[in-house]
């Protein structure tokens, strides 16, 4: 047996055994809700906690109401959080939505802080489907102005409600066209993947107003994946900033005013329906 057989042979166990791990450890990888630093945080005291009733356990979820609400219902947006954050983290930071007159609900993840099951596209498209609908029950939102919004990974769980729920706008933010596709980043086929999250697929039919937001210097997910969501939607709108993943200015001038335009476009600020 030669020397450069055996080296092969050699490389092509160790990659073997290096996909088997990827593929038995791939939901830690993805969701890595055991690096979180532990909080036990309370939602502010305006807002309205509760718990979703799902297949695999209760799910928690945090309502914050607009700060100046109008007459009648108000619109809302359901905005989902990147893999190793928790819902305590955003209040502060989506003030904006509230100071619009939007109220906001924040949904976790399976398996993340204090809700039940294990994180997965199937769990967290139920989790979010469930949450939804209590927020739709609710006397005080206006189910007809509902905009789903996702950072990083949560874009994923945005793109999968929108295929299972109606809305009048999606906000993408830092977001990848699919997972399978970020598989090469790690010497993987796509296959191998058990969580897909094809987002591109579900701009392709979205036909309802999306902004997306991403940073050109994002090296976990590259600009080119927001550019070619962009490309895909067919009424969509790319916020390119001077930024990596983490560190895009959601308070910047230029955010808020694209931001306000584009609820606007959907229809969602004053008591209009969806336009």
């Amino acid at each position: 047996m030669s020397t450069a057989f055996t080296l092969l042979l050699f490389a092509g166990v160790l990659y073997t055994g290096y996909l088997v791990l990827l593929y038995l450890f791939q939901t830690s990888l993805i969701f890595p809700r055991y690096l979180i630093p532990h909080h036990d945080l309370t939602p502010p005291a305006e807002s309205v906690r509760t718990f979703l009733n799902t297949g695999f356990g209760p799910v928690e979820a945090w309502y914050l109401p607009p700060e100046h609400p109008e007459p009648g219902p108000s619109a809302a947006v359901i905005f989902a959080h990147g893999n190793a954050e928790l819902i305590d983290f955003w209040p502060l930071d989506l003030g904006h939505f509230r100071r619009l007159g939007l109220g906001v609900l924040l949904i976790e993840y399976p398996g993340y802080g204090r809700s039940h099951g294990t994180p997965s596209e199937r769990t967290i498209t139920e989790a979010f489907s469930a949450g939804y609908d209590w927020l739709t029950q609710m006397e005080e939102v206006d189910g007809e102005r509902i905009v789903f919004a996702g950072r990083s990974i949560g874009g994923g769980a945005a793109c999968a409600l929108a295929r299972q729920r109606p809305s009048a706008g999606l906000i993408l933010m830092s977001t990848f066209t699919s997972l399978r596709t970020m598989a090469a980043r790690y010497l993987a086929p796509p296959l191998l993947l058990k969580t897909r999250f094809d987002n591109l697929s579900t701009v392709r039919t979205y036909d309802r107003p999306i902004l997306i937001v991403h940073g050109s210097r994002d090296t976990i997910i590259p600009f080119s994946h927001g550019r070619r969501l962009h490309e895909a939607a067919p009424r969509g709108t790319l916020l390119a900033f001077e930024c990596g993943h983490n560190d895009c200015p959601m308070d910047s001038a230029e955010f808020l005013n694209a931001l306000e335009g584009f609820l606007q476009e959907c229809g969602v600020l004053g008591q209009r329906g969806p336009g």
